[in-house]
């Protein structure tokens, strides 16, 4: 963790796994396909969030083999008495402050926007909409196959709503912005 005791990287890929895992046994790849699916749907593709093994978890003891060995014969797996505390432990971690660069870099690039010459603003502003875009599509996959899987009333569901939303205003403030540029 880090020292405000909030979880790295590392650590929520961990609490991903651990999580599914807790919900129902999975075998390896099924864990590995969802924990990858879901961290690239929340955050986009990120090699800081992909390299986290399912095969350290089994070594270090937070999940067990239920049949077979791990990843050579793609076991079935479960989580350990050891896991369930360690997801404890990642669940009740402190939340780190709205703490993500890009939103610090859109913020000092429309700030300074009026330094570009006129076709290089509208480059610009084409680039945030276009990652609008790219993450309002990730989180409406996310969110369908979150419907099928627990219902269109869960809170996953309901909160991907809220964002998508969040989302879908953003990228109306940004082509509204574009119009008067």
């Amino acid at each position: 963790m880090f020292a405000d005791n909030t979880l790295t990287p590392k650590e929520a890929v961990r609490l991903c796994a651990l999580g599914m895992i807790a919900s129902k046994p999975l075998r390896y790849s099924e864990l590995a396909g969802s924990v990858r699916h879901f961290t690239s749907r929340i955050m986009g593709p990120s090699l800081e969030l992909m390299g986290t093994s399912i095969e350290l978890l089994r070594y270090e003891g937070l999940v067990e083999a239920v049949d077979g060995k791990g990843m050579e014969d793609d076991a079935l797996l479960s989580i350990s008495a050891v896991g369930q505390r360690e997801l404890h432990t990642l669940l009740t971690a402190r939340l780190r402050p709205a703490s993500d660069l890009s939103k610090l870099v859109m913020a000092l690039k429309i700030r300074f926007l009026e330094l570009l010459e006129p076709g290089e603003r509208l480059n610009q502003i084409d680039l945030m909409i276009e990652g609008v875009d790219s993450e309002l599509a990730r989180l409406i996959d996310l969110r369908s196959s979150n419907a099928q899987e627990d219902g269109p009333s869960s809170a996953l569901v309901a909160w991907l709503d809220h964002d998508t939303s969040l989302l879908d205003s953003r990228l109306a403030w940004l082509e509204e912005f574009r119009g008067r540029l």
